[in-house]
């Protein structure tokens, strides 16, 4: 089978079919720092993986499902952006 895919079509790669790569990068990040720090606090194996699954699996949710179709890190990109150069433009006829 031959499948002819539209020029306007953007591929991207994806882990799993739903989470992009970078997205999946930053993930795997947030979730070595936060179990660095759980196991710098915290004793117990239950409540290690209580905080851990109440801490990450937000945070995982909100990366997959994104912002309006866009990626987590695009979206933290543009906060960035904006709180370095922040500047009212006012248009006037």
């Amino acid at each position: 089978m031959h499948f002819i895919i539209p020029k306007n079509y953007k591929f991207k790669p994806k882990l799993f079919g739903l989470i992009d790569y970078q997205t999946a990068i930053l993930d795997i990040i947030w979730a070595g720092i936060l179990y660095g720090l759980i196991n710098l606090f915290f004793v117990s194996i239950a409540t290690k993986i209580y905080v851990f699954i109440a801490l990450f699996v937000p945070f995982l949710l909100f990366s997959i499902v994104g912002v309006h179709n866009e990626p987590i890190v695009s979206v933290l990109i543009y906060i960035f952006k904006y709180y370095k150069n922040q500047k009212l433009y006012l248009f006037k006829k």
